[in-house]
């Protein structure tokens, strides 16, 4: 495996944070279009990213000496490794955990919900289960972020009167989830790109029944065709683009600094759902995009 800087870490965090935050209104608008639940939309999603990844695994072998593709087969048959199960099961819950909250409480809370935990959850576990330390700069950062997203918090989706706490509560599950796997691929951090596939086929395997009985295709006619773009484009961006450069971060960095990094994803999706769904942003919300932006930079900046 070639080594990543840390400086390069920061920076595959930074665009995995930036991709990842498209991934929730794309499943939005799933939602409101394509006739999908969550589980289909997350089936979908891993089902796609694995098949994104294993063929730039395939050309690049194509390409290689020899043309063997011994790589594509071995990322494959990674999936039935121990570890690779536990992370996919993982993405399973937290994936899934989190398309339930958008469709409960909208994108902007559930994203900031699930994100503002996630770090918390991260942190803790990394400090009992890694002994890693997050520092002086580690903890103002992530001060400095929840303290953003407490003020992006405050705005309910979509005008409601105030979050559906359904929503919230899938939005916690999904951040420990989410936690758990960056934990995990942290501590098992050899080969990024088979965890990477291999979760992503774990995890798929794991909706597959849920996503039948739940409705596995997308309606027919216009908004078919519409939810088809959609479910590649989710496949290929905040998927497969997204992991892949995750979990290479992740042999760079320690797990609550790719953490921290990744709350720009809440930033991203919170403007999207402004943007897109007419989720409104007060002054005070403003504020917490700023500060939040500024509590992620910092750790991207200044990796070690």
């Amino acid at each position: 495996m070639t080594h990543v800087s840390a400086r390069r870490g920061a920076a595959y965090a930074s665009a995995a944070a930036l991709a990842w935050g498209t991934g929730g209104a794309a499943g939005s608008l799933l939602f409101q279009t394509g006739g999908l639940g969550p589980v289909g939309v997350s089936f979908w999603r891993y089902l796609l990213g694995a098949a994104f990844l294993l063929a730039v695994a395939a050309c690049a072998a194509q390409r290689s000496p020899g043309g063997s593709f011994a790589r594509p087969v071995a990322l494959v048959a990674g999936a039935g490794r121990p570890r690779v199960l536990v992370a996919g099961v993982g993405m399973a819950v937290y994936q899934t955990a989190y398309f339930a909250g958008i469709a409960h409480a909208g994108v902007a809370v559930a994203t900031v919900v699930t994100m503002g935990a996630t770090p918390l959850f991260t942190a803790l576990g990394g400090r009992l289960l890694l002994g890693e330390r997050v520092g002086g700069t580690g903890l103002v950062s992530l001060a400095a972020a929840l303290a953003g997203l407490a003020l992006l918090s405050g705005v309910p989706g979509s005008g409601a009167a105030g979050p559906d706490p359904a929503g919230i509560g899938f939005s916690l599950l999904s951040a420990a989830g989410y936690a758990a796997v960056t934990l995990h691929s942290r501590r098992h951090r050899d080969d990024p790109q088979g965890m990477a596939v291999g979760g992503f086929l774990v995890g798929a395997a794991c909706l597959a029944p849920f996503a039948l009985a739940d409705g596995l295709l997308p309606g027919a006619g216009p908004s078919g065709t519409a939810s088809v773009a959609l479910l590649v484009y989710l496949g290929a961006v905040p998927t497969a683009l997204a992991y892949a450069l995750f979990f290479r971060a992740l042999t760079a960095l320690r797990a609550t600094t790719v953490a921290v990094i990744s709350l720009g994803e809440a930033v991203g999706a919170a403007l999207l759902g402004v943007a897109l769904f007419g989720e409104r942003l007060t002054a005070a919300a403003w504020c917490g995009c700023a500060l939040l932006l500024a509590a992620v930079a910092v750790p991207a900046i200044k990796a070690e």
